[in-house]
């Protein structure tokens, strides 16, 4: 018999992890930069433990942070996993029940974002001897479904390791998708209690170094061919880059591509920085939060080439974007799922790869100079528009009201340094952010917009810092968002790490209290206020929360400002210090941004007796008149231009 290492499972899980490294043209990193935990009966004397020993040994192998909430662990754990280009990601470790489920919002933020995260949730006993236990779920119909078995919808990969000899093909199996570019997500791998604890003889070769190749599939020849020829066809072409473009790193792949051809470039909310804010053929954000430049260009475009985007109906303004009768789709996409959309021409590819190919293939084409001199006007006209809002004639702070919205981002974005990071998930500041942010770094924008989820900003803010310590991250979250979910301020205070947040308080849901009033249900119940006595409803006085006072309960140093002078002057003094800071702004939030002459599909009540939703359900009754379907499939116009 040959030699082999007793462990007990969940150490043989950690020195595993230890062991696993990506690889991507020929370059080498660690595939955990450590494990997040938050312990509990069902994994400190597991899991826990294994963590401890493996500290004790050599704290370099897996690190171990504690967090605050098991959701925030796995938000920290993607935005790091983001900012690595899906490389690199954390491992998570809970406890049983209500640990673990906690968890299950941010595995499907993951999931839907396609971004890598390993968690290991803690599960009932395999064998059944003290049933039912403390949080078990206990159904009559089956007697081997726990709450863990939720996780199976929202992971790319699901597993329980019911035996010891089950944990090689369990953590091979969940290597294999956490590296793969296109079933990457969520991975969940179950540990009952009890087996945890168990010791096994396992083969030392599990715990040998293994590297995971990160492919580059290349485009098949008659894919590409079939997409040079309808781009070849076109007038009036756009580029709509998503988060594949960084995720492949093709950013400089994209450029030579548009400089080569002259086709303009609007951008997804994951594919903001694609291209920087003042490249030529940059027209900024697209579809409902985007500019009026890329919108007013995507309506007439004629071919629409997705790179790395999964289409999402921010990004198409729910399919009214592209108005062109005649429009045709050429999608590159590492993902099938994704390069059909639209009844696209399908170049199931790495975005790099396609895009070096593509530019060779198109060599002598170019789009019409008259075309290049439209979008670029119209592109000029949006950035004038940006500065008369980071720079209103009277500001409003100024008049002695309170500073809008715009007014701080673009403070932040014009004294931040350039690699500095924004990053942001939901509410309005992620809307205002797409149309208004002048990214000036490949890597300088980060907002969380395929689960949009509320809570996402400290904890990704977290995730960006460890990602990039040589980078300051501002952080934007409003009063809605913060009070969600602040409490990884503790674990950046006890991990050292400096990220800037900037606390937007506004009393309420600013967000939806737009859309609310857009939609005829007059802003209710998005005010933080006080219930009446007289009316017995949410619209008596303000409520009198002290978020400034609540962030300095954490150890951090808070800085309150009231007007543009004292937002500009804690900007530099937060840059300046060695630690984390949060400044404190007031912000109105009935002024909003500029409109992006765009539109949101969400369904008005189509009967009401209140006179604002009549209205409102006209409007949607009018714009999803113009909403397409885009079934005919993209195939090349053989009368169209030849250059």
């Amino acid at each position: 018999m040959s030699e082999t290492v007793r462990l007990t499972v969940a150490q043989a899980v950690v020195k595993f992890l230890a062991a696993q490294y990506s690889e991507r043209d020929g370059v080498e990193q660690k595939l955990f930069e450590g494990c997040f935990g938050i312990f509990g009966h069902g994994n400190v004397a597991g899991i826990g433990q294994a963590l401890l020993e493996a500290e004790l040994d050599d704290p370099e192998a897996l690190p171990y942070v504690l967090g605050r909430n098991e959701q925030a662990m796995v938000h920290t754990a993607v935005a790091y996993a983001r900012m690595k280009d899906r490389l690199q990601t954390w491992a998570i470790s809970t406890s049983v029940g209500p640990g673990a489920t906690n968890m299950v919002t941010g595995a499907a933020l993951a999931t839907i974002n396609r971004l890598p995260v390993l968690l290991l949730p803690a599960d009932t006993f395999a064998d059944r001897s003290a049933s039912p236990l403390l949080q078990e779920l206990e159904l009559p119909s089956a007697g081997d479904v726990t709450v863990n078995d939720c996780f199976r919808p929202v992971s790319r990969y699901f597993d329980r390791v019911w035996r010891p000899e089950q944990l090689p093909a369990a953590l091979l199996s969940a290597m294999r998708v956490l590296t793969d570019p296109v079933e990457t997500g969520a991975v969940t791998v179950c540990f009952p209690q009890d087996v945890q604890a168990q010791a096994h003889d396992w083969p030392p070769e599990l715990f040998a170094k293994r590297v995971w190749h990160v492919a580059r599939p290349l485009p098949e020849k008659a894919a590409l061919a079939r997409a040079v020829e309808i781009i070849r066809s076109a007038e009036r072409p756009l580029v709509v880059a998503g988060g594949g473009v960084h995720y492949s790193g093709a950013t400089a792949a994209l450029a030579a591509f548009c400089e080569a051809t002259g086709i303009p470039v609007g951008q997804s909310q994951a594919g903001k920085g694609t291209l920087l804010y003042d490249h030529p053929q940059c027209l900024g954000a697209i579809g409902s939060t985007g500019s009026t430049a890329a919108n007013a260009i995507a309506k007439d475009a004629d071919v629409v080439i997705g790179i790395g985007t999964r289409y999402s109906d921010f990004t198409t303004a729910s399919r009214t974007a592209f108005q062109n009768p005649d429009v045709r789709f050429v999608n590159v996409n590492v993902a099938g799922i994704d390069a059909v959309k639209h009844s696209g021409a399908s170049v199931v590819a790495d975005a790099r790869e396609t895009l070096d190919a593509l530019t060779g293939a198109l060599d002598g084409y170019r789009v019409p100079e008259s075309y290049v001199a439209e979008y670029a006007d119209l592109d000029a006209g949006w950035t004038e528009t940006v500065r008369s809002v980071f720079h209103p004639e009277v500001p409003a702070a100024g008049a002695g009201g309170l500073l809008t919205q715009a007014e701080v981002i673009g403070m932040v974005n014009e004294l931040s340094d350039p690699r500095d990071v924004v990053v942001c998930a939901a509410g309005s500041m992620p809307g205002d952010l797409h149309k208004l942010w002048q990214t000036r770094d490949a890597k300088g924008y980060h907002v969380e917009y395929g689960y949009s989820c509320m809570g996402y900003e400290v904890a990704g803010g977290l995730g960006v810092r460890l990602a990039c310590p040589d980078r300051d991250v501002f952080v934007m979250v409003g009063d809605g968002s913060y009070l969600m979910m602040a409490t990884e301020l503790a674990t950046a205070v006890q991990e050292g790490l400096k990220v800037i947040t900037v606390l937007v308080q506004n009393h309420g849901f600013a967000s939806i209290g737009a859309l609310s009033q857009a939609l005829g249900s007059q802003r209710f119940g998005t005010a933080y206020r006080y219930r009446s006595a007289e009316t017995r409803r949410l619209d008596g006085d303000v409520l009198p929360l002290d978020l400034a006072a609540n962030a300095e309960s954490f150890g951090i140093r808070v800085i309150r400002t009231k007007g543009p002078e004292d937002f500009a002057a804690a900007i530099a003094d937060a840059k300046a210090a060695p630690d984390s800071t949060v400044i404190y702004v007031e912000t109105d939030p009935l002024i909003g941004a500029p409109d992006s002459n765009s539109w949101w599909d969400v369904p008005v009540s189509a009967v009401a007796g209140i006179e604002s939703t009549r209205a409102a359900r006209k409007v949607y009754d009018e714009a999803k008149a113009t909403q397409k379907s885009f079934l005919a499939p993209s195939l090349p116009n053989t009368e169209g231009s030849t250059r």
